[in-house]
């Protein structure tokens, strides 16, 4: 069967429907979440749902699930207005992946996966060592949805930390060089190969490679 409605998906195992709905929007990239408790208690977790909100000011934002078990990361985050996102490298994908398994609070997953932590002035929240792009935010809004209970976090980008070498001219950054991954589903790594670059679109103006 190749073409599925929505009556399909009720049908599905729970488990299957989970790794096939995930996978519906394609690679997105892999982060990791470096937060902090009140008590000062590292948390770190792999993310899929980072995506870009506004340039100016610079926003980020991740969808965290409903909160029917504890939600560490999302819990440190409303509580200490503060977080880190941090590109996964190909090189420690697996460590990344490890962070997914359900911790004791009082467990640090840089501890349990093997992962430094970095702190920065002026950052409360832990960054990864070992990621080349390292994000530091802080909390601008949380928004409740209620059409499944989930939670958008907002942040604003106070900090950025990425060498010199893997910026282009123009401000892109070369992901591709950094060696950060993607993900597919729940599971699914992937290494990344930039197709090529293309100019600004215009009407009238034919696309052209840079």
């Amino acid at each position: 069967m190749g073409k599925f409605y929505s009556k399909d998906f009720d049908e599905m195992e729970k488990f299957y429907r989970a790794k096939f709905i995930n996978s519906l929007s394609g690679i997105k990239s892999a982060n990791l979440v470096g937060t902090v408790d009140e008590n000062g208690q590292e948390n770190l977790s792999i993310v899929s749902s980072v995506v870009h909100i506004g340039a100016n000011p610079a926003l980020m934002a991740i969808i965290f699930r409903p909160a029917t078990v504890p939600r560490h990361t999302f819990e440190n985050i409303r509580d200490t207005k503060v977080f880190t996102i941090n590109h996964v490298k190909s090189d420690f994908f697996k460590k990344a992946h490890q962070t997914s398994a359900r911790y004791e609070k009082s467990m640090s997953e840089f501890e349990a996966v093997g992962l430094n932590t970095d702190y920065v002035e002026g950052v409360e929240a832990p960054f990864v060592k070992e990621s080349l792009l390292k994000i530091g935010l802080k909390l601008r809004e949380i928004i409740h949805l209620d059409i499944n209970k989930t939670e958008l976090v907002i942040g604003e980008v106070m900090f950025v930390d990425v060498a010199d070498n893997y910026i282009e001219e123009d401000g892109y950054i070369d992901i591709e060089a950094l060696g950060s991954v993607g993900v597919t589903g729940l599971d699914s790594y992937h290494e990344l190969k930039e197709a090529t670059r293309l100019s600004y679109a215009k009407p009238g103006q034919e696309v052209k490679e840079l």
